[in-house]
């Protein structure tokens, strides 16, 4: 098992709930990394068995810090219907709610497509330096800053609150859709990027959109994919960042959206 299949490894304790635990390698600077919980919340539904069809999209809401030990996953089916399946799930530890989420499911149809979205132009993975320290869930991941690295002392405020980066997991691992939603929560908070320093922030409601199929997540293998992230609007103790993954053959693979509180 690589380091993220340990930390989305549930066992089944009835119908609809399921047992984890958290591990040491995803501590973020208070409880896990975000990432890996909505991505543990997505494992969670594709183990039920009246699952249907695949993600399509996620929203996790982070009521309370999740503290080190074991979980519980209750995951319901609110309604199916032939185009897509209405998930309700909640993530508990001593009976209290930590995390709740609704996802929906459903089956990928031939239809017309087209993406309006640009994919950003950046040199390839291998050409640009792997990424410096960060909280220890970084270690679990390859990140190749193009724009927008972690703050330095020195670098001092920013214009832009974008970042742009290559992306996989460490070790490499196949993509699928726990580990897409988990990249999709990569980004440190983009006030640090403006401010150029560091200081109270968390994310409060985290949503992905899953582009992509099996198929293209097979396709794209254990390579790199580019991510980019930026913020729209800081105010009140608040900023809003909307994030896009790309395949390394310019496929769309996910969209996600965010709301952050910070202090300072």
């Amino acid at each position: 098992m690589t380091v993220l299949d340990n930390g989305i490894a549930l066992e089944r304790i009835e119908d609809g709930v399921l047992r984890g635990r958290t591990v040491p390698e995803w501590a973020n600077m208070v409880g896990p990394f975000g990432g890996i919980t909505a991505a543990v919340l997505v494992r969670a539904i594709e183990l039920q068995s009246d699952v249907h069809g695949q993600p399509v999209a996620l929203t996790a809401n982070y009521l309370a810090p999740i503290v080190d030990g074991p979980f519980e996953i209750s995951a319901r089916a609110v309604r199916t219907n032939r185009t897509n399946q209405h998930w309700y799930v909640e993530l508990s530890q001593d009976r209290e709610v930590k995390t709740t989420a609704t996802a929906v499911f459903g089956p990928r149809r031939d239809t017309w497509g087209d993406t309006e979205l640009v994919r950003p132009s950046a040199p390839a993975p291998e050409d640009v330096p792997a990424g410096g320290a960060g909280p220890t869930w970084m270690s679990n991941y390859d990140m190749r800053y193009v724009t927008g690295g972690i703050p330095g002392e020195t670098d001092g405020e920013s214009d832009s609150s974008e970042t742009l980066l290559w992306l996989r997991d460490n070790p490499a691992r196949p993509w699928d859709f726990a580990s897409l939603a988990a990249a999709c929560d990569v980004f440190y908070p983009r006030v640090f990027r403006r401010l150029g320093r560091m200081l109270p922030a968390g994310t409060i409601s985290f949503t992905v959109y899953f582009h992509a199929d099996t198929e293209t997540l097979a396709a794209q293998g254990t390579g790199h994919v580019l991510a980019r992230a930026r913020a729209q609007q800081f105010s009140a103790g608040h900023f809003d960042q909307s994030a896009q993954l790309w395949a390394t053959d310019g496929a769309l693979l996910a969209t996600s959206h965010q709301i952050v509180y910070f202090k300072g």
